[in-house]
């Protein structure tokens, strides 16, 4: 009779790796959206890569590879861009100089073009685009899982459109949770925070 209790007690020692289990399906990684890339030839007579090799000169950078993608989906062009060892200044912190690069080449690009006539340019260098959306497709998911779990909003570092944008599509696809952004200009932030009616399944004490 004294060994009772114990044989009692070890279903709910179980518990907990039970619930463990059970959150991880609650917020799982986004599927990157699936795209169809065509290379083509650089014309080297092509605005776009004179001033692109032009930026990249002012950089004090010589030699420079460059190679065109187009996406049959949106018809935007990419510029893939390797320069060895100078990849990284191309890029920047963050990419904050591949974006600048980028944002150059379209404002040139589409001067005094009507809006909806615009022409899509992206630049790449290294596959830094693909790399940084795989791990901001990462941070959303992890992101969503804390919220999920303690119910506290999760308020990401600032972003630019375009990866705002990335982390706002992969909460999308996360059942139990919702995000918005706050703040102006370069300083805007993406929070994720819990849909309404959905309870956490730890929350923290005090709220």
């Amino acid at each position: 009779k004294p060994f009772q209790p114990e044989k009692k007690a070890a279903p709910a020692a179980a518990e907990p790796v039970k619930e463990e289990a059970a959150e991880k399906p609650t917020a799982p990684a986004p599927v990157a959206p699936t795209e169809t890339r065509v290379p083509f030839e650089i014309d080297e007579n092509d605005k776009t890569v004179q001033l692109l090799r032009l930026i990249v000169k002012g950089m004090n950078i010589e030699q420079c590879d460059i190679k065109g993608e187009k996406v049959e989906e949106t018809s935007e062009i990419i510029y893939n861009v390797s320069c060895g060892d100078a990849d990284g200044a191309l890029i920047g912190r963050r990419g904050e100089t591949l974006d600048s690069i980028q944002y150059l080449l379209r404002l040139s690009l589409n001067k005094g073009v009507d809006d909806d006539k615009h022409r899509k340019v992206s630049v790449n260098v290294g596959n830094y685009r693909e790399k940084r959306n795989e791990n901001l497709r990462a941070l959303a998911a992890k992101s969503a899982r804390q919220v999920l779990k303690y119910g506290r909003n999760a308020v990401l570092d600032p972003m630019n459109p375009y990866e705002r944008r990335i982390i706002h599509t992969a909460i999308q696809g996360i059942e139990g949770v919702t995000s918005h952004s706050v703040g102006s200009d370069g300083n805007r932030k993406v929070v994720i925070s819990l849909a309404e009616g959905v309870q956490p399944t730890h929350p923290s004490r005090g709220g």
